[in-house]
């Protein structure tokens, strides 16, 4: 990478960690460098669920901190991405009500059928083609006002995670689309808002702000924080802020959106997001039916996805077994997941136990025994179950999005940092007899990233930007094996998350 290189640092906030990255463009080729690293994760206090955002945000400046230190006038911008849902509330003085609640809060749980007594749930798709999850920012709205809650009286503006943060640097207030578009009161049709709905639901529709793109410049650093990070002229740029569609952003794919695509993604991680990229949303009865979410992409694109548990069922076994005082490495738990034997037991990973169990290992167990099956008995055994689950999720996906798009979908690109689980990525081809393409690792990061070069003109289009990536960073593929064993495999999955 040449002196010259221009410097874009992506603020990138996970479930269970957060990381301020810098990424260096020579004009060619892109390459990433970790500035710094802190964890995340929920608070439980008094029976309820929050984040810290202030501690987040006081990591956030460290990093911003460490990276002016480090690249100096080179720094071009700054983004921020995190997931989605959640969100905090600023009173009519810019004060911030509390804590955000974590969309495993459980204030949400029984919520939908509430829900669905004042609007129904058609309604409430054709308003917004959004799946149906419980911990969607409606619900959690919902949730607050059927509680009485003096913070909802109070709000006088509503900002996602990411929107939070880009206020604090900026002192402007917006609600990016693309995160937005995981509340389920946007419309992906028009564009706008679904105040409408929040209307029918009598929940405020004042607290919105007003929606912006990706790609928009947002301004400089606040005045007084700027001199405080060393970071004068540094503008603030706002990438996909939903961490998948900036993930997404980064696929190493050459077509465009299409109607009729030919390749699918899966962004791996706590989650795992498997969807094409569209350039229109699908709201149709078929959408509705497999609870598939029209969600905002880059580029006015439109993700099309199904939103599957993804690796939190092994990150909480593993967590499980550390407090029991078993500490083993990832590589460890792969290896011996390698050296069971395969599809003895099977979970729907999506199976509402899984969400927040006190013992990972032994809700999965009980769901074993619960469908007739042996309980796996070694750690090994357990990770081996979770894995091909979650691989044959896929498969059940794969089939139902072909279906909505009306076409093969010939490879899979696995996306983010789930792509580094060998054996899973091997799975996932297996089970779905598909060629699967993995990598790039940190492609939430590199999305952000290349969404500020876009901005800067640095870099022309998204498929200009893809190139990049593709040029910049290695990918794995992996061809399938053994699909009759897998198809025998799916059948009896499918009758399992039937009952």
């Amino acid at each position: 990478m040449t002196a010259t290189a221009r410097v874009y640092l992506a603020i990138d906030l996970g479930a269970s960690s957060g990381r301020v990255l810098a990424g260096l463009f020579d004009g060619k080729r892109l390459q990433l460098e970790e500035v710094h690293r802190f964890e995340n994760g929920g608070v439980r206090a008094a029976g309820r669920m929050y984040w810290n955002v202030l501690r987040l945000w006081r990591e956030i400046q460290n990093g911003l901190r460490a990276a002016s230190a480090k690249f100096g006038d080179a720094i071009v911008s700054i983004g921020v991405d995190t997931w989605g849902v959640d969100f905090c509330l600023l009173g009519r003085n810019d004060e911030l009500l509390g804590n955000p609640f974590h969309y495993r809060d459980p204030q949400t749980q029984g919520i939908l059928d509430k829900a669905f007594g004042i609007v129904s749930r058609e309604e409430i798709f054709e308003a917004t083609g959004l799946q149906f999850m419980e911990f969607n920012s409606l619900y959690q709205l919902l949730a607050m006002k059927l509680q009485d809650s003096p913070l909802l009286n109070m709000a006088d503006s509503f900002l996602m995670m990411p929107d939070l943060f880009h206020w604090l640097l900026t002192g402007q207030k917006c609600n990016e689309m693309t995160n937005a578009s995981t509340t389920q009161f946007f419309n992906p049709q028009t564009g706008g808002w679904a105040t409408d709905l929040l209307d029918n639901f009598d929940l405020p529709s004042h607290i919105l702000c007003d929606l912006r793109q990706p790609g928009d410049v947002l301004g400089p650093l606040r005045e007084g924080l700027a001199a405080e990070l060393g970071l004068p002229g540094v503008q603030v740029v706002l990438p996909g802020t939903h961490d998948t569609a900036s993930a997404v952003m980064a696929a190493p794919a050459a077509s465009k959106p299409a109607a009729r695509p030919d390749w699918c993604y899966i962004s791996s991680g706590t989650w795992s997001l498997m969807g094409a990229e569209t350039p229109q949303p699908k709201v149709n009865a078929k959408c509705l039916e497999l609870n598939f979410t029209n969600e905002g992409g880059v580029g006015g694109s439109t993700r099309l996805l199904k939103n599957i548990a993804g690796l939190w069922l092994v990150q909480e076994c593993r967590r499980t077994w550390r407090e029991q005082g078993h500490e083993y490495g990832w590589g460890e738990l792969i290896r011996r997941a390698s050296d069971s034997l395969p599809l003895q037991s099977l979970v729907n990973p999506d199976d509402a136990r899984f969400t927040s169990p006190r013992s990972m290992p032994e809700a999965l167990s009980a769901f074993c025994q619960e469908t007739g099956q042996p309980a796996p008995q070694t750690e090994g055994a357990v990770i081996r179950c979770a894995l091909e689950s979650l691989a044959l999720r896929y498969r059940m996906g794969l089939d139902w999005l072909e279906e909505l798009v009306g076409g093969t979908l010939d490879t899979i690109h696995i996306i983010g940092g789930g792509t580094q689980n060998q054996l899973l990525n091997q799975m996932a081809a297996d089970a779905c007899n598909r060629r699967v393409v993995a990598g790039p690792v940190e492609a939430t990061a590199l999305g952000n990233v290349m969404m500020q070069a876009i901005a800067a003109g640095d870099v022309g289009s998204i498929a200009e930007a893809r190139e990049v990536i593709r040029k910049s960073f290695e990918v794995q593929t992996y061809e399938p094996k053994n699909p009759t064993l897998w198809n025998d495999a799916f059948d009896r999955f499918v009758k399992i998350t039937a009952q």
